[in-house]
């Protein structure tokens, strides 16, 4: 299924795993909308993908967590490009401690990044994809939607409730031809991955060479990252795909971290 004339939704998409992908649906042909906390950030990040690809990108404020921004902003989306065919549920942060000492502010804050700013930009997706003919949801998840780490309680659950979300989704979904899916990266080596080396490091008593070696990508078959471009590519090819045949699915991108 060809992506010209889609519209896409990134969140999250400044930098990292969601530039990447904006740029790699762009190139496909979609138009593109880089939401990101970051205004600044997005609106660059929206300028260098019109040049590369002439897609006519735009990049908006939205804070996931906030409800009225999210309305606000998909309702601008639409309104801009024409219609919203796909959402990628991307932003996300990290922070590592553990449990004992996990600031309950720090947790309230992380679930409502990754699970209340995945539930709001599909209930508004939805809304305009149930309307028009259906579309498909992505989300951001990691090897931790179905694996625990230490000092990653927050992160862990958040991840594994996308799963939650996804399947719920997908059968909801089926009726007004929606699919959902939740792509989970390995350790992509991205700014926020290279800020937890070191507090890792802290936190486990050891080197940061040991982090990277035997937490991050012991687990792997080749003691390799995952590229951005590993989880782009999959992406585009969901979005690509051209039934429910796949639909309500977690697909791992992660050197063979956690085979199923």
């Amino acid at each position: 299924m060809s992506l010209h004339g889609k519209v896409a939704l990134i969140t999250g998409a400044a930098s990292g795993i969601g530039r990447n992908t904006a740029e790699t649906l762009a190139a496909a042909g979609a138009a593109v909308a880089i939401a990101d906390i970051r205004i600044e950030a997005a609106e660059q990040t929206a300028a260098e993908i019109r040049a590369a690809t002439g897609s006519p990108a735009f990049g908006l404020a939205m804070d996931v967590t906030d409800e009225q921004a999210v309305g606000h902003g998909t309702q601008a989306v639409i309104e801009r490009l024409g219609g919203l065919d796909i959402l990628v549920s991307n932003a996300g942060i990290q922070i590592v401690s553990p449990i004992e000492d996990f600031a309950f502010s720090d947790w309230k804050r992380m679930l409502a990044i990754h699970l209340d700013g995945a539930f709001l930009t599909t209930r508004a997706a939805l809304r305009h994809m149930y309307a028009h003919g259906g579309g498909t949801v992505i989300y951001m998840g990691s090897v931790h939607s179905h694996e625990a780490s230490p000092l990653k309680s927050a992160y862990v659950a958040a991840k594994h409730g996308l799963l939650g979300l996804a399947r719920v989704l997908a059968k909801e979904g089926a009726a007004h031809n929606v699919r959902a899916h939740v792509v989970c990266p390995g350790f992509v080596r991205t700014p926020l991955v290279d800020k937890q080396i070191p507090e890792q490091a802290k936190e486990l008593g050891i080197s940061e060479e040991e982090v990277v070696k035997h937490v991050m990508l012991g687990e792997t078959v080749d003691a390799q990252f995952t590229a951005v471009e590993d989880i782009g590519t999959m992406i585009r090819f969901l979005c690509e795909f051209p039934s429910t045949a796949l639909t309500g699915q977690s697909f791992i991108v992660s050197h063979g971290w956690h085979m199923q």
